[in-house]
């Protein structure tokens, strides 16, 4: 900013004694753009200052925003419309951003005892191909906020399970517990809040019961308190996402394993820049709650039930089950690497978890048993007794089918006369059918009539089974026709009988 004793010689050198503005500049030990300036030719310098159709207002909004500070401009301007103003709302908003009261609030320097607290909060680090999905990747972070150590593991969502999951591996890592874990207003810690009353996600109250720490919620607009997280997030998009490849979430996780040991606990800890954070960390880590015997479990459990095909469901695919578990109620049980479907307390299917869309990951097993499924079935149905005993049907019942017969009206034809005459004979008058092209049931049944007459034997008769309902099913598996042939042998042997 240009004095005004300097600005009133520059003007008075260029006005009165008519110097140009180079001499002025040299003269003055100025730049010439600081001398055009002062002149009013460029940018800022004593610029006349042009009236504002608000300026009978400006005292009004000044006394207003004064009394009440938070008051939105359309309010305003809606009062000093009343009032007889003419103009826009934008030109009010300039006005009122200039003599809005700016009051900022004086915070302590908050202090922590050592294995006291940590923060935890979720990252978002947008979106991430895998496969035809594109994934949100999210960070779990957790601070210990009297050294600073962290914990961080990249997750594909943002489920309660894997919330829980980030704590239970968090708390592995550091070897012990705080004894306060801070949130933000997080719909995974937090599900309501009425003033300073708090409803905590039930499964947190589970978690925090099984490591004895105590759950706490931020007050809100209270940036100071959570500062630690929010400062450990933007710490990790700077100095170890931006710019950084990877293959897949293993691969960055572990990447992040790495960074962590070697790049971010050797930061210096900001309490005393003469002491590193793995320093820091290693007088925090003995006072540390210890950890429970068991580790509590975060799996994810969901109720599924498959209505008609093997394949049950879950995030975007698909995962086989045994054609047994169809139809029934079963759970699914989802890890971040693996996925087990029980049947009650029973495991019926366990596959490798997928992160891709519309998948079918299958067990070759399951696949198997429901073709032999279908193999059985097809067996115990009418045609395939047909095919069984006669294996050139399915020639023929083609062949008339491409003549405009049903093939259910001759394959059920053709079981009348196995019935009647047997394979061995129904084998003979198919093939001598084709062989004179007259693929018709009927065609097999005259020839069958027309060797019978030729032998001068009469047909069976069918039996008449409606005295004997409880027969209709029985079938019974003929014997070859050669047996009665050497029963119906009538010439004399050598020998005497």
């Amino acid at each position: 900013m240009i004095e005004r004793e300097l600005v009133a010689r520059i003007r008075q050198l260029f006005y009165g004694e008519h110097w140009k503005v180079g001499t002025i500049a040299s003269s003055l030990g100025l730049h010439h753009e600081t001398v055009e300036r002062a002149l009013g030719r460029k940018g800022s310098g004593l610029r006349h200052v042009r009236p504002s159709i608000l300026d009978p207002y400006r005292a009004f909004i000044e006394e207003t925003l004064g009394r009440y500070p938070r008051l939105v401009s359309t309010r305003i301007h809606e009062m000093i419309r009343l009032r007889g103003y003419t103009g826009g709302v934008t030109q009010l908003r300039r006005l009122v951003a200039q003599l809005r009261p700016r009051r900022r609030e004086a915070f302590l320097s908050r202090r922590v005892f050592p294995a006291e607290e940590s923060q935890v909060d979720w990252g978002h680090f947008g979106q991430v191909p895998v496969g035809k999905a594109m994934r949100r990747l999210s960070c779990f972070v957790m601070v210990l906020s009297y050294s600073r150590d962290l914990y961080f593991e990249f997750f594909f969502d943002q489920r309660m399970e894997s919330f829980l999951r980030g704590h239970v591996r968090a708390f592995e890592a550091f070897g012990g517990v705080p004894r306060v874990c801070l949130y933000d207003n997080l719909r995974s810690a937090v599900i309501e809040r009425r003033g300073e009353a708090v409803h905590f996600n039930p499964h947190l109250i589970e978690l925090s019961a099984h490591y004895h720490f105590q759950p706490r919620p931020t007050h809100p607009y209270r940036g100071n308190e959570k500062g630690r997280v929010e400062r450990a997030i933007r710490y990790l998009r700077q100095a170890f996402y931006a710019g950084r490849s990877f293959t897949g979430l293993s691969e960055l996780n572990q990447q992040a394993l790495d960074w962590r040991d070697q790049v971010a606990r050797a930061r210096p800890w900001p309490e005393d820049r003469q002491m590193s954070v793995a320093q820091a960390f290693e007088k925090e880590q003995p006072r540390l709650m210890p950890l429970p015997q068991n580790r509590f479990c975060a799996d994810g459990v969901v109720a599924v039930r498959s209505r008609k095909t093997i394949y049950i469901r879950f995030d975007l695919n698909h995962y086989s089950i045994p054609h047994t578990a169809v139809d029934r109620k079963l759970t699914l049980v989802a890890t971040d690497t693996q996925i087990r479907i029980l049947d009650k307390d029973t495991e019926v299917a366990r596959h490798r978890r997928s992160y891709d869309r519309d998948r079918r990951i299958e067990d070759p097993a399951h696949v198997e048993g429901l073709l032999e499924l279908k193999r059985k079935a097809r067996h115990s149905q009418p045609s395939a007794r047909l095919l069984e005993a006669v294996p050139e049907a399915e020639t023929f019942i083609d062949a008339a089918f491409e003549r405009g017969e049903s093939a259910i009206a001759q394959t059920s034809q053709l079981l009348k006369l196995l019935d009647l005459y047997g394979p061995r004979e129904l084998r003979g008058a198919v093939g001598e059918a084709m062989a004179q092209e007259s693929p018709r049931a009927s065609s097999v049944g005259f020839l069958l009539a027309k060797r019978h007459r030729m032998r001068k034997t009469k047909p069976p008769l069918p039996v008449d089974l409606t005295r004997r309902p409880d027969l209709a099913d029985l079938h019974v598996n003929p014997h070859a026709p050669e047996t009665y042939d050497d029963l119906a042998d009538t010439e004399p042997d050598d020998g005497p009988r």
